[in-house]
């Protein structure tokens, strides 16, 4: 039998706080092997967003069947209120899943997913909110500034250039040099030995952009995650084409545009520490203040991403990577 009436009922509606979510991902087994560092790696990655977020960003931290201490470190974490929202899996679910699970279920308008091995540097969140506000039509941003993910995922960007809706040019960007390295050289790639190779660069009112990006960390509208992303899981642990087929492309589909920050706001640390990480995080605390005092208003514009037919999609990103390669002479970039 009920007594009475349940209280909720008579609120009002939720109002939201937030407008802008972080999701981390975290499965660290153990610590052997390649796992031996990563729980300090994952302390910096926390760390970093807690000092360089403002407080209309909320986390979220998905345990993928971590070992005891990751717990309940988070778990502490949760309940000293660094963290918004804990998901704890006894099993291992794999990454997209656990990922793409926690976002359908956040009601902010922008989502960043990121990996445990990324470091955030002071001002991430207002850049790539600028980029979302001021350019139409974007459908993903990345804090981190690489030179060569121009032909990722990119074709809806393309025919923006091709239409003129955005101005496009090669430009070097020297400032950008030594945190390009640090990326390449994190991921085992030879780093670049010239400060003027040429970056992909759209501008669109007064604000510039890097053209493509990578999925370490990547912060996306909310409504492509119910537009393209499939609806069905994915069934894989981590890796083969998952990110792709759950990220990439799904960006791509939607009509958005696929962007990083003109400047790099993060950096992919690998799976283990250096003393240049440390050096970045003490840059951060210093900052810290400085981030609450400097939010700006915020208001995404209105957007219509949509779900176009697979292959008249396919057939019209060839037709945009063909027609940019012949006007643009991307392969100036070296």
């Amino acid at each position: 039998m009920r007594i009475g009436m349940n209280p909720q009922k008579q609120d009002n509606k939720i109002v939201l706080k937030t407008n802008h979510r972080i999701i981390v991902v975290v499965y660290i087994p153990d610590f052997k092997g390649y796992y031996k560092n990563i729980f300090e790696v994952f302390k910096l990655c926390l760390e970093s967003i807690i000092v360089t977020k403002n407080d209309r960003c909320a986390v979220t931290v998905v345990n993928n069947a971590s070992c005891l201490e990751v717990s309940e470190f988070i778990d502490a974490n949760f309940k000293n209120g660094n963290i918004d929202c804990v998901i704890h899996h006894n099993e291992n679910i794999g990454k997209i899943d656990a990922i793409i699970g926690a976002a359908r279920g956040v009601r902010e308008p922008l989502i960043t997913m990121t990996d445990v091995d990324v470091l955030f540097k002071t001002a991430w969140q207002e850049n790539v909110e600028n980029v979302f506000m001021k350019i139409k039509n974007v459908g993903s941003v990345s804090p981190i500034a690489t030179r060569n993910s121009l032909n990722y995922g990119t074709s809806s960007v393309f025919k923006s250039i091709f239409f003129r809706k955005v101005k496009f040019k090669l430009v070097p960007i020297p400032e950008n040099f030594d945190a390009n390295n640090k990326s390449l050289q994190s991921v085992n790639r030879k780093p670049e030995v010239s400060k003027n190779k040429l970056w992909p660069v759209i501008e669109k009112n007064d604000i510039k952009a890097i053209v493509g990006s990578g999925h370490q960390v990547i912060t996306i509208r909310r409504e492509i995650l119910f537009k393209t992303v499939p609806t069905f899981p994915c069934f894989v642990p981590v890796g083969l084409d998952s990110e792709f087929k759950y990220v990439d492309e799904p960006i791509n589909r939607s009509g958005g545009l696929r962007l990083a920050t003109y400047n790099n706001y993060a950096y992919h640390m690998g799976n283990a520490v250096e003393d240049w990480m440390f050096d970045v995080q003490q840059d951060n605390l210093k900052n810290k203040q400085e981030i609450q005092n400097n939010q700006k208003p915020f208001q995404l514009p209105k957007e219509n991403f949509n779900q176009p037919y697979y292959w008249w999609f396919c057939f019209w990103e060839r037709v945009w990577i063909k027609l940019f390669k012949i006007f643009y002479k991307a392969n100036k970039m070296g």
